[in-house]
């Protein structure tokens, strides 16, 4: 059985799907259990286009992670990507009735209920609500307002909004593979909550995740997450460009990428040559490892470009947003032979590649500690989170109703029977993404996940 202290990510990407089994030790850190990947036959670019395919890659490595740690999965935390997602900057406000009164939490849910509202386009709907700064009449850059007073509170959004058809398919591929959906998290968050410190999140940094089918963006200043975007762009084209550059088959591109592949030409003599095997008894081709990184390097520099100017239209090259910790590139892309030096050839930041070994247990194998699996360890953290916060809600639940009725108790925990209830609902009906270290105050978790709940209603009235 799958027990209280131990989550699942499913990372379903477009060139692999991951499924890791992890729990938390005695020392906070992550230990990994168990891990399935197989190929992913139904993804493109992070979208899925073949449900049956991607359930039956789903369940492929759902049952290697079983065998693997001997827990049976019942529940997973997804993470959510492709090209269909998209950000954007909102500021709202609302105004108090009452000034003395003190701002709680109603006032901020009731601020985050008119950003859920914003009109999206056709298809569209808004998947994570993320606080910035607030303001209080007039009174800027507060991060925590609850406990002051004013009339009119503000607020700067960070709004990441998806086409609700891609994440709704995401969501049906998970339940027909028998499994429960847990939560779903925007994959770029989830990667950088397993490669970013505390102190880059402050210092600002870009997170560039290189996947097979999209490259991810998400930058983090003051501890907050300030930008996101996703390039249609991954390690997959870079293949393609080999296999039609050099006229060998995908398999062998691919294989040519990984093992003698690299970013930075002026590395390779022009005498260096690799031979390939011919088709069928015909003659093998022999090809130069300088022309290989040519190919390769004008793919790089055309993704690095694209991911630059998001940086730049972030404001970057602003003094007040000026990024200190500069580039983290992470994902299977991350391993491309002298991707950090061409990365910082083109941008001018300095770059580091992202390891998800900070967060991990000591004699976690190094293949698992590796760019790669960024994203799936950030969800069974994810996962790890949400199981922590329902299960202290549960004991905060069962310790209200053991109270025995009409007994004397101390005035910090005394509850009305009327109380209780409200408190009740209020902590049921919550369902969360992980709160960011150091992230601004941000609304009940029923109101930052609301289009959650809506999902896990269709899915299940679809059944």
């Amino acid at each position: 059985m799958e027990e209280d202290n131990i989550a699942v990510g499913l990372d379903i990407g477009t060139t692999k799907i991951v499924a890791m089994i992890g729990r938390k030790n005695e020392y906070g850190k992550v230990e990994i259990l168990g891990i399935g990947r197989t190929k992913s036959l139904g993804v493109h670019r992070g979208v899925v286009n073949n449900i049956t395919q991607t359930i039956q890659s789903i369940q492929q490595a759902i049952q290697q992670a079983e065998a693997n740690s001997g827990i049976d999965v019942k529940g997973v935390t997804v993470g959510i990507a492709g090209q269909h997602i998209r950000s954007l900057q909102h500021s709202d406000y609302i105004t108090r009735n009452d000034v003395e009164e003190v701002i709680e939490d109603e006032d901020i849910d009731h601020l985050c209920n008119q950003v859920h509202k914003l009109v999206m386009l056709p298809g569209e709907e808004i998947i994570h609500v993320l606080p910035q700064e607030y303001k209080v009449d007039g009174q800027s850059e507060i991060m925590e307002p609850r406990g002051m007073s004013g009339g009119r509170l503000e607020a700067n959004f960070h709004v990441v909004v998806g086409q609700i058809s891609s994440i709704r398919n995401i969501g049906r591929c998970v339940k027909n593979s028998g499994l429960e959906l847990n939560g779903m998290t925007l994959e770029p968050l989830a990667s950088a909550n397993s490669v970013l410190s505390q102190e880059e999140k402050e210092a600002g940094v870009a997170l560039i995740d290189i996947g097979g089918g999209t490259t991810d963006l998400a930058i983090f200043k003051d501890g907050i997450i300030r930008h996101t975007a996703v390039i249609p762009l991954g390690g997959n084209v870079i293949t393609e460009d080999i296999k039609e550059g050099c006229s060998i088959i995908e398999k062998q591109a691919e294989l040519l990428k990984v093992k003698f592949g690299s970013a930075w030409p002026g590395e390779n003599k022009e005498n260096e040559i690799v031979s390939i095997p011919g088709l069928r008894g015909r003659d093998p081709k022999e090809i130069s490892l300088k022309n290989l990184s040519k190919v390769i390097h004008y793919r790089a520099v055309e993704i690095i470009d694209q991911v630059y100017l998001e940086i730049k239209n972030y404001g970057h090259d602003e003094q007040k947003k000026k990024l200190i910790a500069g580039i983290v590139i992470t994902g299977g892309g991350a391993q491309l032979k002298h991707l950090k030096q061409l990365v910082e050839y083109v941008t001018g930041m300095d770059t580091r590649v992202g390891y998800p070994n900070e967060y991990l247990a000591g004699e976690t194998d190094k293949e698992i500690a590796s760019p790669l699996y960024a994203t799936a360890v950030g969800l069974v953290m994810d996962g790890l989170e949400r199981k922590a916060l329902d299960k202290a809600e549960r004991e905060e639940l069962e310790e209200d109703e053991e109270q025995p009725v009409g007994a004397e108790q101390p005035t910090e925990t005394a509850h009305t029977a009327e109380g209780i209830t409200e408190d009740s609902s209020e902590e049921d009906d919550r369902q969360s993404i992980p709160e960011q270290p150091n992230q601004p105050a941000r609304p009940s978790r029923n109101v930052v996940e609301k289009w959650f709940d809506k999902l896990k209603d269709f899915l299940d009235n679809a059944e």
